[in-house]
């Protein structure tokens, strides 16, 4: 147990989480720094993270790819990339990756 809560820690530090919610508008939209990627994540309330580029060339992450392409197309209604998993599920992925 205390070695999954070390690696949602971990992802959490690697994931950063822009300051402002989903559904705030355009105005206040933070600028996603070189090198990363904002995906919106959850069920119903939507959390935004900024994902390294490089999980773009992990399986893992591709996966979640394809099951957004199936969802929304290339429609997606956050305005930007929207992965349809729950948050801990999104999480428990990238701490994954984050030790690959």
């Amino acid at each position: 147990m205390g070695i999954r809560f070390l690696a949602n820690l971990q992802a959490k530090a690697l994931l950063r989480r822009s300051t402002f919610p989903a559904s705030q508008t355009a105005p206040n939209v933070v600028q996603v720094p070189k090198g990363y990627l904002a995906v919106y994540v959850g069920e119903s309330k939507k959390k935004r993270f900024l994902v390294p580029i490089s999980y773009l060339n992990q399986p893992l992450f591709q996966e979640l790819l394809h099951k957004a392409e199936e969802e929304f197309g290339y429609s997606h209604p956050m305005g930007g990339l929207t992965i349809p998993c729950r948050e801990d599920t999104f999480l428990n992925l990238t701490s994954i990756l984050n030790g690959l």
